[in-house]
């Protein structure tokens, strides 16, 4: 019996060697991972061009400096930013792929694109947030919302409006518009610079965009917005009514930040997370969303987390009132 009590303590004072040995290195590991990242070059994944091609490229230009490491942008396009999230949720979860998110994250995500939800990824925070218009040609014949939604609801299936991806931000802006205001039209999945394009041709009625790229066309007598999609004007277009103020039941903004795979070492997230902050706060950085009429909007983790949570009950919502929520999914 005591031959039998040695062998147990033995026994003990190993496992205890081991479980505190398993912490420490756990501890190094992380300690390590604070320490050193980044150590080579980060990818920056774009899901979409047009707007987010330009905002993401100057925040990973900003980025780069503050990390000391290129963060280099590599466009995966398509399918709502489907390619691009499901390219970021298979990552390594390092630190060194990183995805430059929107509200697509919870959209395309929601519309079922793809087999996963936003909580699939680990979310590292807002850089900045704009309004989606809904833009029409400055020659066109309706001057208001109004007009255009009491044209498409007489005349259902006729009006086209053109919008980014089945799944993206400008998909469900329209979609909330069209069905808060009863209108029916044929909706057109066109890329950014092409909508545009389509709109002064006449072979779309209207579009929903994003923000700044239309309002240069707007400033130049080319196009006009009729409503925008957040709860409250905007200081750049101060004169354009929000959808709420013309009866429709719905705030939306497209906000863009930052995403990495589930699993990253928090030690890295908060580093991520430091360093998206300061280049958005930078000079330049801020200087250049001030001028393209960006809302600048550096949240961290925790705050960004509360946001998506709100934002996700709300986009759900608008997709099961026209009955595409998972519409996408594969069956």
């Amino acid at each position: 019996s005591v031959q039998k009590k040695s062998y147990r303590e033995l026994n003990m004072r190993k496992l205890r060697t081991l479980v505190f040995g398993a912490v420490a290195g756990a501890l190094a590991l992380t300690a390590q991972a604070k320490a050193e990242w980044p150590e080579k070059p980060i990818q920056f994944i774009i899901p979409f061009g047009g707007g987010a091609d330009v905002e993401g490229r100057m925040i990973a230009k900003a980025m780069s400096k503050v990390l000391g490491q290129p963060v280099v942008p590599v466009s995966k396009i398509g399918g709502g930013g489907a390619i691009a999230y499901t390219y970021v949720k298979n990552s390594k979860p390092d630190g060194y792929t990183i995805a430059w998110n929107s509200t697509s994250i919870l959209t395309t995500t929601n519309i079922g694109n793809v087999p996963f939800d936003y909580t699939a990824l680990d979310h590292i925070g807002q850089v900045a947030q704009q309004p989606v218009p809904f833009v029409v040609s400055a020659k066109a014949r309706w001057n208001t919302l109004k007009e255009f939604m009491d044209e498409c609801k007489a005349k259902p299936n006729t009006l086209k409006i053109a919008f980014a991806g089945f799944g993206s931000a400008t998909h469900m802006a329209g979609v909330a518009l069209t069905n808060g205001m009863d209108c029916k039209p044929i909706m057109l999945p066109v890329k950014g610079a092409d909508r545009r394009k389509m709109i002064l041709s006449g072979e779309t009625d209207a579009a929903v965009d994003i923000f700044f790229v239309p309002l240069k066309m707007v400033k130049a007598g080319k196009s006009k917005f009729l409503a925008i999609s957040s709860g409250k004007r905007n200081p750049a277009a101060p004169n354009i009514p929000t959808a709420k103020e013309l009866g429709v039941d719905m705030e939306f903004d497209l906000f863009r930040g930052l995403s990495v795979a589930k699993g990253t070492p928090q030690a890295i997230k908060d580093k991520l997370e430091a360093a998206m902050i300061k280049a958005a706060s930078s000079k330049k950085f801020s200087g250049r969303m001030k001028k393209l009429k960006i809302t600048l909007a550096p949240m961290g983790q925790k705050q960004f987390a509360a946001k998506l949570k709100k934002a996700n009950t709300n986009i759900v919502s608008i997709m099961k009132k026209a009955g595409i929520y998972r519409a996408k999914a594969k069956k």
